[in-house]
């Protein structure tokens, strides 16, 4: 992604877990970690909303890592059917977190189901500062319970995940959703689009 990007291998409980860490150009504010899609349908690191959001974490001062479920890319192991690959997240987050910094948790259709069930494993002390869901897998998969300050973005014409799933998962917990007018599943030529929102939201608020 630029000169401070590079590919690491992490200890996963199925063996390697490869890693692409987007670094700042000075002191990160923190980490976030990225999930990607499902990896029976194509879904890899290197996803372009998956990239997307790591260059919105750049701009807004964090490092990012994305990281290759198991059986993917140079990541040992194999498809788990969602369970080994909420291990292959907490691994990741654990190799990736830095002592006395915040870190974010992130994820993309299939990888929002991994990113907040990972989330609800976590410890209290180690839950994630805030969380980033965008089109998250709320039909096929048991999504958890999200924390309040969590942003979930949707498009309204998604065909893979449809946009009344994840109203009706967000219906209970109060939880506002950004809704993209006429967008798909993958955002489709609102990548651009996506980064600001994710930058604009995520932005430190000014008290008033």
């Amino acid at each position: 992604m630029n000169s401070n990007t590079q590919r690491v291998l992490v200890p996963g409980p199925a063996g390697a877990i490869e890693c692409t860490i987007d670094a700042t150009d000075g002191d990160a504010l923190g980490t976030a970690v990225i999930c990607h899609p499902h990896p029976q349908q194509g879904g890899t690191m290197d996803n372009k909303v998956v990239q997307t959001l790591a260059r919105a974490f750049l701009q807004l001062g964090w490092r990012s890592v994305r990281f290759n479920f198991r059986g993917i890319g140079k990541s040992e192991g194999a498809w788990d059917a969602g369970v080994g690959e909420i291990d292959d997240a907490l691994a990741v987050i654990e190799a990736s977190r830095e002592a006395g910094k915040p870190f974010m948790l992130a994820g993309f259709s299939f990888g929002g189901y991994i990113a907040a069930s990972a989330a609800a494993r976590l410890a209290p002390e180690f839950k994630p500062d805030r969380m980033v869901l965008v089109a998250p897998s709320t039909q096929k998969q048991p999504m958890p319970a999200v924390p309040a300050d969590s942003l979930v973005i949707h498009g309204e014409a998604d065909d893979v995940v449809p946009l009344a799933a994840t109203l009706a998962w967000a219906q209970p917990q109060s939880l506002p959703v950004v809704v993209f007018p006429g967008v798909g599943h993958f955002f489709h030529g609102q990548l651009v689009l996506l980064k600001s929102v994710v930058v604009r939201e995520l932005q430190p608020r000014v008290p008033l």
